[in-house]
């Protein structure tokens, strides 16, 4: 049995780039040719530099997903800020497990799905831009609620929240979308934070302190399905 696969099909060029960096690697790099057309060797150099930069940063690498009996993969690259469990909170009925992921500006911001079932709601809240790795940004902080119900019923949320600098969240979802695990759903641009909320009865694989890649590592398991050993 294949312990791996692809959520979706793999790129064709060598270094693939999300869609949503196009116009800004466009309007840089038409820019830098300008001021180096003009002689100006200072401007172009940065320039030059700026759009490797926004290349980078909208990088949108392939990833195999690990296909573990009731994993549940991060939905971003990043370091993991807060895991444990809460008692309450706006985005889950009663107690929970919640995982806090922070994304600095050099991680992958392409935000993937982390476990398949289906899209219940998609809720918009257009807030603050506190810093992504207080408290309060959870609640306070423009953000983008994701509602999923797995096959058996089991529920996931998963928040995008924008950071201090961060002023767009893409969302491609909508509700009634069905979706597989590992997935992209969208990304959120300069920097900023994704919180998972998960049923009280998940086993966590992650802790505070850990790096994660969307995808890839796996945060935790869903109890209502058998660990698959290894």
């Amino acid at each position: 049995m294949d312990k791996f696969s692809w959520s979706d099909p793999p790129s064709q060029v060598a270094f693939p780039v999300a869609k949503a960096g196009y116009p800004l690697i466009f309007a840089s790099a038409f820019t830098t040719g300008v001021f180096a057309l003009l002689g100006l060797t200072v401007p172009a150099l940065i320039g030059l530099a700026v759009t490797f930069f926004i290349c980078y940063f909208f990088r949108d690498p392939d990833r195999v997903i690990p296909k573990n009996y009731g994993a549940v993969v991060s939905p971003a690259d990043g370091k993991v800020i807060i895991a444990g469990q809460e008692d309450s909170s706006p985005f889950f009925e009663g107690r929970c497990q919640k995982i806090s992921v922070f994304m600095s500006i050099f991680n992958v911001h392409v935000n993937r799905i982390p476990h398949e079932g289906e899209v219940e709601r998609v809720s918009y809240y257009p807030g603050k831009f506190f810093s992504a790795n207080l408290d309060k940004a959870s609640r306070d902080n423009e953000h983008n609620a994701i509602f999923l119900k797995t096959g058996d019923g089991r529920k996931i949320c998963v928040v995008q929240i924008a950071g201090l600098i961060a002023r767009r969240i893409i969302c491609k979802l909508q509700k009634g979308d069905r979706v597989a695990c590992g997935e992209r759903l969208g990304m959120i641009c300069f920097g900023s934070r994704l919180d998972i909320y998960l049923p009280d009865d998940a086993d966590l694989n992650v802790a505070v302190g850990d790096k994660v890649k969307a995808g890839t590592s796996i945060l935790g398991y869903l109890r209502h399905e058998k660990k698959e050993k290894n």
